[in-house]
């Protein structure tokens, strides 16, 4: 039997005890592997260069090129790789940045090495990845009013609804026994309503401005 490929990872924090940490843990994971190490984001950008990794680990306060500028960077020019904010800030002004840059996902630090190596296989799926903590910073009324999501359709609705459950584009289809086609379609339309970059910020706008149950 051919074994299943792994899971590539990109770890990138200024921190070296940090960046241990994570591959001592990632390491033993089944189906990942940890292929690079980046103190900043010129590291990271360099290390793409030359190889791609599946799902980078993107620290965000970092010297030379902070997190957020290098997530923009890296999804520009290679859109094909998913990225985690692994981060100890949990300001929504920087979550809505950094999942407007491209970002899959925002975890807090604290996270269990569970909860990581899970995360990494959502976001390697596409599916988008929010703490609890953070999901609660999203949730706060917003600072103004507008008619953000007044022109949605129902089942537009009833889609942006289940990518908030973290569901993937074939797990939608068959929950509302619709084709994968549609669903794309319907996301498409949801990310160009809503302004949005990608499906993480959709659900980050959903939740902020309460357009979801």
């Amino acid at each position: 039997m051919v074994e299943k490929e792994k899971i590539r990872i990109l770890l990138v924090d200024d921190h070296g005890m940090v960046r241990k940490g994570l591959v001592s843990y990632l390491d033993n994971q089944a189906g990942i592997e940890v292929i690079g190490e980046a103190r900043n984001g010129i590291e990271a950008v360099s290390f793409c260069e030359k190889d791609q990794a599946d799902v980078i680990l993107m620290d965000l306060v970092m010297p030379k090129m902070d997190g957020l500028d290098a997530t923009r960077e890296i999804r520009e020019r290679w859109p094909e790789i998913q990225i985690i904010a692994l981060t100890s800030f949990q300001e929504k002004d920087l979550i809505q940045d950094v999942l407007q840059a491209g970002a899959i996902g925002y975890l807090l630090k604290d996270v269990s090495g569970e909860e990581l190596a899970e995360a990494i296989r959502s976001a390697y799926s596409g599916k988008p990845i929010l703490s609890a903590e953070v999901l609660q910073s999203l949730i706060q009324p917003p600072e103004r009013a507008d008619d953000l999501g007044k022109d949605l359709t129902e089942r537009e609705i009833e889609v942006m609804g289940l990518l908030v459950k973290g569901m993937s584009n074939p797990e939608i289809a068959q929950q509302l026994f619709i084709s994968r086609s549609t669903v794309k379609v319907h996301v498409s339309n949801l990310l160009s309503k809503l302004g949005a970059s990608n499906r993480a910020e959709v659900v980050s706008i959903a939740l902020q401005h309460k357009l979801v149950e």
